[in-house]
């Protein structure tokens, strides 16, 4: 192991990337109403929607732009988190890494201009739109350089098994959630959510820390892949009623759900997202329970249709998994809205 440079403290990077007074109050109001959701206290419904992997600065910003009026039309019905999601899961460890590695994705790797960069996108993103955003804990020592600025941390299907993911999300104030494992079984978030639940001492970046226990943590169904490396989904009422049979055994606190409409609930079938919403919402429609333990979707979602290889250079357009275009996207927060 090669170690090639110190890198800043978090503290120093805050001091150089500061969020202004009126958007540290503004992300304490919107926290308070995200977190009203997944206490019961609120009906709202959460759309934690954006791009698979930000790649560039200015086409998630835009993007975020057009969600941020949106919200202010559908505000009484749904909350919407944009994702910036700045670092990305490879299972082989080969492939596009996320911003926070590269902040140009057709450069070499460079993590303190990929920490400064990422600092700063989620800053944008808080002062120019007053949406507080989303964003994946695949590293949990990073969550210190952004803890100030984000509303909403998903811990990946790759990750919920990690003893470090657990222990640090029982230190956050935020809501966490806790996708189901590539596998698919239940049994593994189930955990994962009671150990984060529970207060925990543990080393952290060199320090001995403890917690009190995050009651925000929650459960994502995203689907599964088989033996056989075939995808199924797990959104259906059926697997929905399972989950809230294994919550209510466990005696969890503040039994939720978010449902990944796309990867392998969809099959990486962007389009089928679509469908995927609907058909969760009829499900709602169908029993109270469901309606109240489901607290929202996650959508992959970004200005263009599909995606790219890098180097294409379509503005927009994911180069990771294919996400929804805008109109798609606009039409289905709509489409949701009505439904509610």
């Amino acid at each position: 192991m090669n170690y090639l440079r110190k890198m800043p403290l978090p503290e120093e990077i805050k001091k150089e990337y500061p969020l202004s007074a009126k958007s540290v109050e503004l992300k304490k109001e919107r926290d308070k109403k995200i977190a009203a959701v997944f206490k019961g206290e609120s009906d709202k419904f959460l759309l934690i929607i954006g791009p698979c992997s930000a790649d560039r600065e200015d086409a998630v910003l835009e993007y975020i732009h057009k969600l941020a009026d949106v919200q202010e039309k559908v505000k009484d019905k749904i909350i919407i988190i944009p994702r910036i999601y700045t670092n990305k899961p490879r299972t082989t460890g080969e492939g596009y890494k996320g911003m926070v590695h590269q902040p140009d994705p057709e450069k070499k790797e460079d993590m303190l201009k990929g920490l400064l960069s990422i600092r700063d996108l989620h800053t944008k993103a808080i002062e120019q739109t007053g949406l507080c955003c989303a964003d994946e804990m695949l590293y949990p020592e990073n969550y210190r350089y952004l803890s100030d600025l984000l509303s909403y941390v998903a811990i990946g299907a790759r990750s919920v098994e990690n003893q470090q993911h657990r222990l640090t999300a029982s230190g956050l104030e935020i809501p966490v959630g806790m996708k189901n494992p590539t596998g698919g079984d239940l049994s593994v978030m189930i955990n994962s959510i009671i150990a984060a639940q529970a207060k925990q001492t543990f080393l952290y970046s060199d320090w001995e820390v403890s917690t009190n226990g995050n009651p925000l943590t929650h459960a994502i169904l995203r689907g599964y892949v088989n033996k056989h490396g075939q995808s199924h989904p797990n959104y259906h009422y059926e697997d929905i009623m399972q989950l809230i049979d294994m919550y209510q055994k466990k005696n969890l606190q503040n039994m939720a759900c978010i449902i990944d409409a796309n990867h392998s609930n969809s099959g990486k079938k962007y389009l089928e997202q679509i469908r995927i919403c609907k058909e969760v919402l009829h499900s709602c429609k169908l029993s109270d329970e469901i309606r109240k333990f489901v607290k929202g979707f996650m959508i992959e979602s970004y200005l263009v249709d599909g995606n790219q290889k890098i180097g294409d250079g379509v503005y927009g357009k994911s180069i990771t998994d294919p996400c929804l275009g805008w109109e798609k996207s606009e039409k289905l927060i709509y489409d949701i809205a009505d439904l509610l």
